[in-house]
C-alpha cells in the first residue's frame, strides 16, 4: 500500500532542514598555548597546552606550526610528530585526543636552537582560538624593570609581572635596542657573554597566547663589572689549576682549597640553577666552585644526549661568567659499573672538553659513584675516558670516582690502599671521596685522612645527614670532616643546592619555583644556614 505524505509533514521537514542550515553547530574556540619550560640558550624544552574552550566534546586535535631556520625539534612526547621543511605537525595520541568542555592536555618536545614556534594552528584554526579571533588586546606593560646583579660578563634583570585579559601572559621579551636578547616565561632573565666594563640598556615586553605584545617598559641601564679575567673572583685569583704532589695548586704553585655547592639532578631541578641563584652563589655565598650534576640514567642524559649536552654547555658558560670553578659531574649511579656508560661518556666528554678547553676553570668528574664493581674495573674505565679528554684539553683536572660509592672502598670493607697501590695511569688527576656525616663514622674519616697523605683527594659530594641525604643533621661529625679537609687542603662540595624535600637540600620547598629569594638565610633550611656560613669564610688564595 502506498503511503500518502501530507502537506503538514512536508512543511515540518523543510523547516527542520532550513534551521539546520541556518543555525550553526556548537563552535569550538579551542586554544593551544606554548611555553618554554626550560631554556638553556642553545636549546629549550617546549610545551603546548591544548584546551577545549567550547561547549561540546573535542574529538581529536592537530597542532601545526613553523620553526625558524636553525631550530629543530628533537625528542617529543604525548603526541605524534611529522615534519616537512620548517613546518611540524603534532597529532594527539590514542589516550589524549578526547577533551570534554573545559578540559586540557599537553604535549612537549625539546628543540635545538632558540627559535620559538610561529604560525600555530589547532585543527586548522588559530591556536589563540579559531572561532574567536577578536583578541587584539595586549598585556599590560611590565613595570619596575631593574638589575638584580652584574658580573664582568653578565647582567641579571627582574621586573613586575604583567596582566592580560585572557588571564595568561605567555612570555616576556628582553631587548637591547631592537634586538631580542632573551625570551622567558618568568619575570627574571640573565644576559651572559657580555664584555667587562660595558654599559647595556634594556627594555622588556609581555606577550599573550594570541601573539599580542605590550609596549616596551621603561628602560634600565646597567654596567658590567671591571674585568681582569674575572675581577676578584676565585678564577681570577687562581687561574688554571693543577695537581702538585697530593695537593691542588693554583697558577702560582700555591696549595689551595676550593669550597662550594653541588646542584641536584639537572633533569629534576633546573629551576634551581638560574642566573639569580648563580649570582647568589658567587656573591652572597662566596662559593669557589659549582658542581653541575647531570644524571645519566633516571631521566637524565641517556633520554636526550643532545639536550643535556647543550644544557651543560650553557651552565658551564654561566658559572664561568661569574668567576667560579665548575665541576662537570657525570652522575652515573645505577648501574654502578661505569663501563655501562663508557661509549656515552666518551662522546659527552669529547665535546665538552673540545668546547671548553680554553677555560681555566673546568674540572671533569668522570664517574660519580661507582658501586658493586672492583677498583680494577673503575681504573680500566678511567684509563679509557681520560685520553679522550686529554686529546681536547691537556690541562684540565680529571676527578676519578672510587669504589663503593666513592668511599675509597670503605663501604665494601676495603681501604684506600687499593687505590694507593694501584693508581690510575694518568697525570693531573684527583680521586674523589663522598661522605654523609650521620652515616659515615670515624673509619671513613680516618681513611680520607690517610689517603690524602698519599694521593690527591677531592670531596666532590658530602652531606650533614645520612647517606640518603635526609634525616637529622650531624653537625659535630660534619665539622670534624671540615677541620680535617681544611688542615690537609682537601677541596669540597656540599650536596645539594636545591629545594628538594629532604633535609640535605639547602632551600625550603617551593623556593626554586618561586624564583628565590636566593640570598640571605630566610629561605634556607638548617643545613643550608650551616653550610653557607662555612663557604662564606675567607679563602686562603
Amino acid at each position: 500500500m502506498m503511503r500518502r505524505t501530507t502537506p503538514a509533514l512536508i512543511l515540518t521537514g523543510l523547516l527542520t532542514l532550513l534551521l539546520a542550515l541556518l543555525v550553526p553547530s556548537a563552535a569550538h574556540a579551542d586554544t593551544a598555548t606554548f611555553v618554554k619550560t626550560q631554556d638553556w640558550g642553545s636549546g629549550y624544552t617546549g610545551q603546548y597546552t591544548i584546551k577545549n574552550t567550547g561547549t561540546t566534546t573535542l574529538n581529536g586535535w592537530t597542532v601545526v606550526f613553523d620553526l625558524p631556520s636553525g631550530t629543530t625539534p628533537g625528542a617529543y612526547w604525548d603526541a605524534l610528530m611529522t615534519g616537512s621543511g620548517n613546518r611540524y605537525t603534532f597529532r594527539n595520541r590514542e589516550y589524549n585526543g578526547t577533551l570534554a568542555p573545559g578540559a586540557s592536555t599537553t604535549f612537549g618536545f625539546t628543540a635545538s636552537g632558540s627559535g620559538s614556534p610561529t604560525g600555530c594552528t589547532l585543527n586548522g584554526a588559530s591556536c589563540g582560538g579559531g572561532q574567536n579571533p577578536g583578541d587584539t588586546t595586549p598585556p599590560s606593560v611590565p613595570s619596575n624593570l631593574r638589575s638584580t646583579g652584574a658580573t664582568s660578563g653578565s647582567i641579571s634583570l627582574a621586573w613586575n609581572p604583567s596582566t592580560d585579559d585572557s588571564g595568561t601572559v605567555k612570555d616576556y621579551r628582553v631587548r637591547e635596542g631592537s634586538t631580542v636578547v632573551a625570551t622567558v616565561t618568568g619575570t627574571t632573565a640573565t644576559i651572559t657573554g657580555l664584555a667587562a666594563s660595558t654599559s647595556h640598556t634594556y627594555t622588556v615586553t609581555a606577550r599573550d597566547a594570541s601573539g599580542n605584545e605590550s609596549a616596551r617598559s621603561a628602560s634600565v641601564t646597567v654596567r658590567t663589572q671591571a674585568g681582569d679575567g674575572g675581577g676578584g673572583t676565585p678564577v681570577a685569583a687562581n687561574g688554571q689549576l693543577h695537581v702538585c704532589g697530593t695537593k691542588l695548586c693554583n697558577k702560582n704553585g700555591k696549595q689551595i682549597q676550593l669550597r662550594g655547592m653541588s646542584t641536584h639532578g639537572l633533569q629534576w631541578y633546573p629551576q634551581c640553577v638560574t642566573g639569580g641563584s648563580l649570582d647568589a652563589l658567587a656573591t652572597d655565598w662566596k662559593a669557589d666552585v659549582v658542581r653541575l650534576s647531570m644524571y645519566i640514567q633516571e631521566g637524565g642524559y641517556e633520554t636526550n644526549p643532545r639536550a643535556f649536552t647543550d644544557l651543560m654547555h650553557s651552565l658551564i658558560e654561566q658559572v664561568s661568567a661569574r668567576g667560579m670553578y665548575v665541576i662537570v659531574d657525570w652522575h652515573m649511579l645505577d648501574p654502578g659499573d661505569p663501563n655501562h656508560n663508557l661509549s656515552r661518556a666518551k662522546t659527552f666528554f669529547a665535546e665538552i672538553a673540545q668546547r671548553h678547553a680554553s677555560r681555566p676553570n673546568v674540572l671533569y668528574e668522570i664517574a660519580n659513584e661507582p658501586n658493586h664493581v672492583s677498583w680494577s674495573t673503575i681504573k680500566s674505565y678511567a684509563e679509557q675516558v681520560i685520553p679522550v679528554i686529554r686529546a681536547q684539553d691537556p690541562d684540565g683536572i680529571v676527578l676519578v670516582g672510587t669504589r663503593a660509592w666513592s668511599s675509597l672502598g670503605v663501604s665494601d670493607g676495603a681501604t684506600e690502599t687499593e687505590v694507593v697501590g694501584n693508581p690510575v695511569n694518568a697525570s693531573n688527576i684527583m680521586y674523589t671521596f663522598h661522605f654523609y656525616a650521620a652515616t659515615h663514622d670515624g673509619k671513613y674519616l680516618n681513611a680520607l685522612s690517610r689517603a690524602a697523605d698519599r694521593i690527591p683527594m677531592f670531596v666532590t659530594e658530602f652531606g650533614t645527614q645520612n647517606s640518603a641525604g635526609e634525616g637529622t643533621n650531624d653537625f659535630t661529625r660534619s665539622q670534624q670532616y671540615l677541620d680535617l679537609m681544611a688542615n690537609k687542603k682537601i677541596s669540597w662540595v656540599n650536596w645539594n643546592f636545591s629545594d628538594d624535600h629532604r633535609s640535605g637540600a639547602v632551600f625550603t620547598t617551593g623556593t626554586c619555583d618561586a624564583g628565590g629569594p636566593w640570598t640571605g638565610t630566610g629561605r634556607l633550611k638548617e643545613a643550608g644556614v650551616w653550610i653557607r656560613d662555612r663557604i662564606r669564610t675567607a679563602d686562603d688564595f
